[in-house]
């Protein structure tokens, strides 16, 4: 009797054909609705995190404007340079001179330190920071400022530290390359190789200058030439300005685009002392407790570098899309 039940039971799907159609159909039905739910779930989260960061950004935005700098006694006010020197770029003659304004402003601040880790940049950038160093010094005569090199300071980013009292390096930055250049390239020949026609069309005999798909012209290269050395004897200036007597060797040398270490710039008098900031503020300015004035980036601005534009992107579309079954 019990075998035949068994055998009865085993042989149900013979019975019914359409069963396991309809179980797989609610297999996927269920894991449907579960997907579902699980996105809700996660949407119902964003919206908390959404809406908590928006109840407290109120906060933030009042921290963030309020000068805790105003609430320190003395100390060793602190810009850092720190990059490309670049309108619209990781560092920009702006944001330093913000930094810069704020701390020889601050009575309290026994000194100025400018800490410059930089390859250059732009030279227009590089001389607003240099002249406003400059009017500032002038404006605060008693507050002394100093600049201290870290791993480099570099073209533009010597261009800046020149309008210092006192330059200090360690024993292995790098510092210099006093000079300016452009650089591109030139695709003539691949072009004649591949077969391409360069069709070039201009109004003005000298609107397509230095343009890259055309031979290049004596005439370009002569009015690039008188540019650079336009733009060079600018920055030669201010380094003999900021500079003066303490500079040594010959011009061709100093002023040839080469780069030394900190302790061949010394011997040149590109620097003045080795030192970090640390050691300025303790030893030199009598005041160890730094504070940093180096403007900080907005709330929005440090979420974004954070999580990346990808996951902005993705938050925004888990608040505002509806939960979709994949």
């Amino acid at each position: 009797m019990t075998d035949q039940k068994t055998e009865i039971s085993s042989d149900t799907s013979q019975e019914h054909p359409g069963a396991w159609e309809r179980k797989t159909i609610e297999r996927l039905a269920f894991a449907a609705i579960d997907e579902q739910r699980r996105a809700r779930r996660w949407r119902i989260f964003f919206y908390f995190l959404f809406f908590a960061y928006l109840s407290i950004l109120p906060i933030m935005l009042i921290l963030d404007g309020f000068d805790v700098t105003s609430l320190e006694k003395e100390h060793t006010a602190l810009v850092d340079l720190d990059g490309v020197i670049a309108a619209g770029g990781e560092v920009t003659a702006d944001d330093i001179i913000e930094g810069l304004r704020k701390a020889f402003k601050n009575k309290d601040a026994a000194g100025v330190i400018l800490r410059i880790n930089s390859p250059g940049g732009s030279p227009v950038q590089s001389r607003y920071i240099n002249d406003e160093i400059k009017r500032l010094k002038k404006k605060h005569p008693n507050k002394p400022f100093y600049v201290v090199i870290t791993d480099m300071a570099a073209s533009g980013g010597y261009y800046v530290a020149v309008a210092a009292d006192t330059i200090y390096a360690d024993r292995a930055s790098i510092v210099g390359s006093i000079g300016v250049l452009m650089n591109g390239f030139g695709f003539t020949g691949s072009m004649e190789k591949l077969g391409v026609e360069r069709r070039l069309l201009t109004a003005g005999k000298n609107k397509g200058f230095l343009d890259p798909f055309s031979p290049l012209q004596k005439e370009d290269i002569e009015h690039t030439t008188t540019l650079l050395n336009s733009i060079h004897r600018q920055f030669i200036d201010s380094v003999k300005e900021g500079r003066g007597d303490r500079l040594k060797g010959n011009e061709d040398t100093l002023f040839s685009g080469l780069i030394w270490t900190g302790e061949q710039a010394k011997d040149l008098g590109l620097i003045d002392e080795f030192g970090s900031a640390g050691y300025v503020a303790r030893e030199v300015l009598k005041a160890e407790k730094i504070v940093d004035y180096t403007p900080a980036k907005d709330y929005f601005e440090r979420l974004a570098e954070r999580i990346g534009a990808s996951g902005v992107r993705t938050l925004l579309n888990i608040i505002s899309q509806s939960p979709q079954a994949q």
